[in-house]
């Protein structure tokens, strides 16, 4: 999430001010989950966590012998195709089979770039590198390509899913270009995650926190809603500030209903939840 810095008293309009449509349809139908909206500067009692049953090793294939993989190369296509899990904490294997060790987990719903078939076995990026899930777990989704530059920067978010939350980390530079030399790329919180990815992927300097990312770019109304645009949130901290102080949360849009941003806990692409869309303030066009 955003460390608080002072922001202009203009940009995105007041939800209090703002009637927003219904929100777009999606292609990916996911139950409704408790949500976790990020929290920024003031954030509330974190609450007791509930035990985490393992990971369920969902796969075919047999424990402790690796496929013989049959590698397919990436092929090009005229769409963006992700990958989505179709069920809660689908292993990512750090190879091909289920005698590799599991590096993370995909909740249903949740997508990954796949680069390529491996056997039975998705080659995902995964945390700035590579992880495999099973095919008989994920299902493909399709989305309408943008401009270059947009696809340049959707595909730098891609490679760092999974790479934990971080509040206030580090920037990757100080809104002006300038490079902070403190900056690691191993973790992110929703502003520094976009800063980023917009920065290396069109060379767009964006400010250091989401409520001075709100006035930057142009306004669009959430029935115009692109795919690359910039959609600001507020949340439970901050839902009654005035003003650009309400917004406590970025995040990308993808296209029908989805966005890629990072809030609690990792860098992710999944569905906007009802919760979300009720914490929706507004979007921005920076490219």
């Amino acid at each position: 999430m955003c460390f608080t810095m002072c922001a202009p008293a203009v940009g995105c309009k007041d939800v209090s001010e703002y009637n927003p449509p219904d929100a777009p349809p999606s292609q990916v139908t996911t139950p409704e989950q408790p949500e976790h909206p990020e929290i920024p500067e003031q954030p509330d009692a974190p609450a007791p966590s509930d035990p985490v049953p393992p990971a369920p090793d969902v796969s075919e294939e047999t424990p402790g012998v690796p496929d013989v993989p049959t590698v397919s190369p990436p092929v090009t296509v005229k769409s963006d195709i992700l990958i989505a899990s179709t069920v809660d904490s689908l292993n990512i294997r750090a190879g091909a089979g289920t005698s590799y060790k599991s590096i993370g987990t995909l909740d249903k719903s949740d997508m990954a770039m796949p680069v390529r078939k491996v056997g039975k076995w998705y080659e995902i990026m995964y945390k700035n590198s590579v992880g495999y899930v099973s095919e008989s777990y994920i299902k493909t989704v399709s989305f309408t390509l943008a401009n270059d530059k947009i696809e340049k920067v959707i595909t730098e978010g891609k490679k760092l899913l999974g790479l934990p939350y971080v509040l206030g980390a580090q920037r990757y530079h100080w809104g002006n270009g300038k490079l902070n030399t403190n900056y690691d790329g191993k973790s992110y919180d929703c502003s520094s995650l976009m800063q980023y990815i917009f920065k290396i992927g069109a060379n767009v300097n964006l400010a250091v926190t989401s409520r001075e990312q709100s006035v930057q770019g142009t306004a669009v109304a959430k029935k115009d809603l692109k795919r690359g645009d910039l959609m600001f949130f507020t949340n439970s901290v901050r839902v009654n500030k005035t003003g650009v102080e309400r917004i406590g949360h970025v995040a990308m849009y993808l296209g029908d209903n989805i966005i890629l941003h990072t809030a609690s806990d990792h860098a992710v692409i999944e569905p906007i939840s009802s919760t979300r869309w009720g914490y929706y303030i507004c979007a921005r066009r920076v490219v």
